[in-house]
C-alpha cells in the first residue's frame, strides 16, 4: 500500500482528469476534497460512494482510498497536517472546534458530504476564494486557513443530526460523536445530561461505555480534553486563559492540573 507523506503544513491542488492516476493508498495529512463538476466513484476504506458536482469529502491519515471516473472531473484538494491546525492562532478558534468535530467524525469520512444547493453555492465560493490565493500559500496561509474553517462550519451543519431512537439510543457511534461535539461545554459531559440526550439513565452509561471500550467515561473525556489542550499549548498560539475559557474551566490552574 503506498503511503503519501506531506511535509509543507498546507498544500492546495486544483485540476480536471478523465481517469485517476493513484493507486489506492494512503498518506499523513487530512485531505478536504472539493467536486466541481464530473462523477464517478470514490472508494474509501473499501467502500464505494457515487460522487458527483457539488460534493464534498474529507479524508484523514491512514484512510486508504482512490477515485474511478466515470465523467471527467475537476477536483480541488485541500491538503493539510496536524501540524498545521494550530499555526494560524486563537483568531479562528470557534472554527477550529467545527474542523475537530468533522475531523473525529469517521462516519462522515466514510460517507462524504451532499450540501444543500444554498451550501453548494457558499461552498463553491469558498472554494474559488482558496484557489484565488493558492499560487501565493507562503504570504496568503492565514487567509486560505480561514476560508478551510468557514468551509468547516458550512460542512458540519450539513452532517446528519444524531437521532436518538430507541434502536439507536445506545449507539457508541453517537456517544463518540456527542462527546466530542461537546467537549467544551462540561455540563453536557455530566452522565446525567447524557443520560436525557440518549435516553436512559446516569446509572447505565458510565457502566455501558467502559463495557464497550474498556476505558472510563470520565478516563476518556479527559484523554481528549487533554490532547486538545496540549496541541494549543503546543502551539504557543494560545494562553492558559484562553484555553480555560474555551473549555468552560474555572481558571488557568484547572488548565495546569489537567496537563500534570
Amino acid at each position: 500500500m503506498k503511503r503519501y507523506r506531506q511535509f509543507k503544513p498546507l498544500v492546495i491542488e486544483d485540476f480536471n482528469a478523465k481517469e485517476w492516476s493513484h493507486d489506492p493508498h494512503k498518506h499523513n495529512h487530512y485531505e478536504l476534497i472539493f467536486i466541481h463538476h464530473g462523477n464517478g466513484v470514490h472508494h474509501i476504506q473499501g467502500k464505494d460512494i457515487p460522487y458527483a458536482g457539488g460534493d464534498i469529502f474529507l479524508i484523514g491519515p491512514d484512510e486508504e482510498h482512490y477515485f474511478v471516473i466515470d465523467e471527467a472531473t475537476r477536483f480541488t484538494f485541500i491538503k493539510f497536517t496536524d501540524v498545521y491546525i494550530h499555526q494560524v492562532g486563537q483568531d479562528s478558534l470557534y472554527g477550529l472546534q467545527h474542523l475537530e468535530y468533522l475531523i473525529k467524525s469517521r462516519e462522515t469520512h466514510l460517507s462524504g458530504f451532499r450540501l444543500t444547493q444554498a451550501d453548494q453555492h457558499t461552498a463553491n465560493a469558498i472554494v474559488n476564494v482558496i484557489l484565488s490565493l493558492h499560487q501565493d500559500i507562503l504570504s496568503n496561509e492565514p487567509l486560505i486557513w480561514l476560508q478551510v474553517l468557514a468551509l468547516a462550519m458550512v460542512l458540519r451543519r450539513n452532517m446528519p443530526e444524531l437521532k436518538i431512537t430507541a434502536n439507536r439510543s445506545r449507539d457508541m457511534q453517537a456517544i463518540f460523536c456527542y462527546l466530542h461535539k461537546f467537549i467544551y461545554t462540561p455540563d453536557k459531559l455530566r452522565s446525567t445530561a447524557m443520560a436525557i440526550h440518549f435516553k436512559t439513565t446516569a446509572d447505565y452509561i458510565g457502566p455501558y461505555f467502559k463495557r464497550n471500550t474498556g476505558i472510563t467515561l470520565r478516563d476518556y473525556i479527559g484523554s481528549y480534553r487533554k490532547t486538545l489542550i496540549r496541541q494549543r499549548m503546543e502551539s504557543g498560539n494560545y494562553s492558559l486563559k484562553q484555553i480555560a475559557t474555551e473549555f468552560g474551566l474555572t481558571d488557568e490552574s484547572h488548565v495546569s492540573k489537567i496537563l500534570a
